[in-house]
This record gives C-alpha cells, structure tokens and sequence, in this order.
C-alpha cells in the first residue's frame, strides 16, 4: 500500500490518508442531498420526473449521486493516486436541469451529458486536454489556485449564511446586516475554533473542527429548535437541520438509473446548433472547472511542480472525464472534481488512499443516506474558510510588478468568486492574458494551443449573442 500509493515518499502517513478521507466527505457529503434536491425535482419536456416517474424519486436519485460519487473517487484514488474526490458538479446539475431537461426529456438530457464526457475522455487519450493543460503559463496556474482559494472561501460563508444576498446591496453579513441567528453562532464559533487549532499545527484540526461543530449544531438544534431554512424562516439551519432522522437506513438501488440515457435523441428532439451548444456549455464548464481544480488542490498538497505540472497527469484527467459519462450514463448529472477536496488535503491527505477513503463512505452512504443529511451547512462550512486561507497563501508566488502576468492573474482570481464560476474566471483570465501579450507584440510567446482555448472561451461568452441571433433563445 506504502509503494502503490507512495505515502511514505509524499511525507504522509495511513492515519493522515483516513483523516483526510474523512474531512473531504464530511465537507461534501452534502451533494447526495443537494443533487436529488435539484435534479430530482425537476420536470423534462414531457412533464416527467427521472426515471419516468410522474412524481420526484428523490431517494433513487440521492443513492445514484452516492454511488457515482463512491465509485468516481475510489477510482481516482487507485488510478489517478491523488487526494481528489469526484461527485456530481454544481452548476452543471442546474444548467441541465433548467437549461436542457426543459426542452427534451431526461433520457436525452443525460445523454447530452455523457456525450460530453467521452468527447473529453477522447481529447485526453489524444493527448489534448493534456496538452492544453501544460500550456498554461505557470503564473496562470497559481492564480486559478489562489482564486480557487477565494471562490472556496466564499462557498464556505455562503453555505454557512454568514454572507447573504441582500435588498439593498448585493451581499450583507447575516441577516438584514445582523448576526442574530443561532446557526450562524454555531457556524462563527466553528470557524473560530478551526482556526485556532490550524494556527497551533493541530492534527486532525479540520476534521475535529467538523465534527465539534456538528455536536455544537445537534446541542444547539435540541435546546432552541432552530429548524431548517426557509423564507418564513432565514434563522434556520442551511439544507440540513441537525436531528437523528426517525429512518436511518434504507436502500434504493442506483443501477436501475444506467438505463435512462440517449446519447443522440437531443439532437433529433431540439435544433441541431442548440444541442451541440448544449454539449460545447458542458465541455467547456467541466473541461476548466477540473482543470483549476487539479491545479489548486493539487498545489495545495505540494503536487505540483515549478512548471504548474502534477504527476499522473494523463490519468487524473481520464477519471475525470470517465465521471462526466459515468454521471450522465447513471442520471445524475455529470462527475467532476470538487474543490472541497481540499478539505482533505488541508488534513494532511496526499495520496489516492484518501480518495478510496472518502469513495468507500459514499457507497456507504447509499445504506445510510438520511445519516448523510444530519450534518447542515454550519458544520462544515468553517472547514471551506480555512481551506481558502491555505490556497490564498500561493499568491506570493505571482510576480505582481510584471503587469503581462499580473493583470491576467488578478482578473482571473476576482471573476471566480465574484461570478460564482471557476471556468468564468479562467477565461477572462486566458483572454486578458492572450490580449496583453498581443497588444505588446509578444504574440509568438503565447502557445498555440492557448490562442484556441482562448477562442473557444471568447465563442463560449458569446453563446448569449448567437442564441439570440439564431433564434434560439
């Protein structure tokens, strides 16, 4: 296990691989809850329900995502050999929901999405995704990192409705500006604890943090009946309120979801131009998503050398696009690498045996799937901030006097988290990068590979301009 996995040599050890297994799926656990919310719920072109159901089938669908989800980061762990865990990806979910589920039906939804990721899955065996991947200036890579480290951060305080949509600002701290709600005390002191621990070189400091938080929530939750959030009531415990579910067990068998897909139906039910703009959306926002992913977690756990390159490269990237086919093939949307990883690393996880730790607690989870939903936003979310803070420490790596770099770099580290998008913020950053150089007659420096990713992403903020001018919108 030591060799395969190369713990010793990555300066690891096997309880530190478990504890950060454990902190990663503490801090994403909350998709097998989120996803079937999102995609379960929603209606196709024929007014049905995934499944062909005329009602939600919330819980076959929270055991797919589980399944998916298991199975994706136990093979990332045994091929990829990185600390990375997979799931269904937000956004994508909702785009296929809202976007593409209410012009066909979900077997042709889903079968877009699998489309997508052997479209990926082949330009990694080509050597192209790759290749791209190399082809990003190193600076550049460190910036997606540090905005990665932001956009987390924000996740965090989000989730944990510390910061909040407002009426007169776009964001507010709590409610109407105001620290009043028990959650957000919970979530505060969760934070503050974490971060003492990280600052004294705790071990196991995260995931300790997540868990005492996660009592902190259940104490808390049993005196003053908080309940879950709501419009009636914004004091309440983000998606999960923290109470032992009166049904702990139950099972749903997820492969009865690997018959619901049509690779090819979407393009005989819609325009031809408005399905493959469908799968360009996908490949685009899965393809540079992981991409910044890989580089910040992957930078994070010391992976990552001078160059921005990451060993197993090749194979890190095929899991990742398997996930996307596999996501779509089971009805669940596409798989992606989640950011939450770096919860894990945060932890002290270098390796693929932290993967196989988090992929075997997601199978589990298929039994126990109303154990999942015990933990809210407030326990976990503490975990994001301080992983954000470690991500951010890069930055120092970014020369801030060399305006070709450091303009790009700054604008791809802002458009993250103020956009919500990992792939918005690496493509105003690539094409302030492309435009800077040209415009200072260094065209030729720039990587060939990088003038098309740059164009892709110049047609791909563009989309809204061609619906409309097409008539698609």
């Amino acid at each position: 296990m030591d060799n395969y996995f190369a713990i010793s040599a990555r300066q690891s050890t096997i309880s530190r691989e478990i504890r950060g297994g454990l902190a990663t799926f503490f801090t994403m656990a909350y998709i097998v809850v989120l996803n079937p919310l999102i995609i379960a719920t929603g209606k196709d072109v024929e007014g049905q329900f995934i499944g062909d159901g005329s009602a939600p089938n919330v819980a076959l669908v929270a055991a797919g995502t589980a399944f998916v989800a298991g199975v994706m980061t136990i093979l990332m762990g045994v091929i990829g050999r990185v600390p990375f865990a997979m799931a269904a990806g937000l956004g994508l979910n909702a785009f296929v929901t809202f976007n593409i589920a209410s012009v066909m039906t979900w077997e042709e939804a889903m079968g877009l999405v699998f489309l997508e990721g052997v479209i990926i899955a082949l330009m990694v065996l080509t050597g192209l995704r790759t290749a791209i991947f190399h082809a990003i200036p190193a600076q550049l890579k460190t910036a997606i990192s540090v905005g990665i480290g932001l956009f987390i951060a924000l996740i965090g305080f989000v989730d944990a409705g510390f910061v909040r949509k407002a009426q007169g600002t776009p964001l507010e701290m709590g409610i109407g500006g105001s620290l009043t709600s028990w959650p957000i005390f919970v979530f505060i002191v969760g934070l503050l604890a974490t971060v003492a621990m990280v600052a004294r070189r705790m071990k196991g400091a995260i995931l300790i943090g997540i868990v005492g938080t996660t009592v902190l929530a259940f104490i808390v939750e049993a005196i003053a009946q908080v309940g879950t959030f709501s419009p009636d009531n914004p004091g309440g415990f983000q998606l999960n309120r923290p109470v032992v579910p009166s049904e702990p067990f139950g099972f749903h068998n997820p492969l009865t979801l690997f018959t619901e897909f049509d690779p090819f139906g979407g393009f005989v039910r819609v325009d031809l131009l408005l399905a493959g703009l469908f799968v360009f959306t996908l490949l685009i926002t899965d393809f540079f998503d992981t991409m910044g992913t890989v580089v910040g977690v992957g930078r994070q756990a010391g992976l990552v050398d001078q160059d921005g390159s990451l060993p197993r490269t090749k194979q890190i990237l095929l899991v990742d696009s398997i996930g996307a086919a596999v996501g779509g093939a089971g009805s669940v949307s596409s798989n992606t690498t989640y950011i939450e990883s770096a919860a894990g690393v945060g932890e002290g996880a270098r390796t693929g045996l932290a993967s196989v730790v988090t992929g075997v607690l997601f199978l589990i989870a298929i039994f126990f799937a109303p154990l999942v939903t015990m933990v809210p936003y407030e326990a976990a979310a503490p975990a994001l901030v301080v992983v954000g803070f470690l991500m951010m420490t890069s930055i120092r790596d970014i020369d801030w006097n060399d305006y070709e770099i450091s303009i790009p770099a700054f604008l791809a580290i802002v458009v993250m988290p103020f956009t919500y998008s990992i792939s918005n913020g690496i493509g105003v950053g690539f094409i302030a990068y492309v435009l800077i150089k040209a415009v200072r007659g260094k065209a030729r420096e720039i990587h060939p590979l990088l003038w098309g990713v740059t164009a892709l992403f110049v047609l791909y903020f563009a989309i809204g301009p061609i619906k409309i001018l097409f008539g698609l919108s």
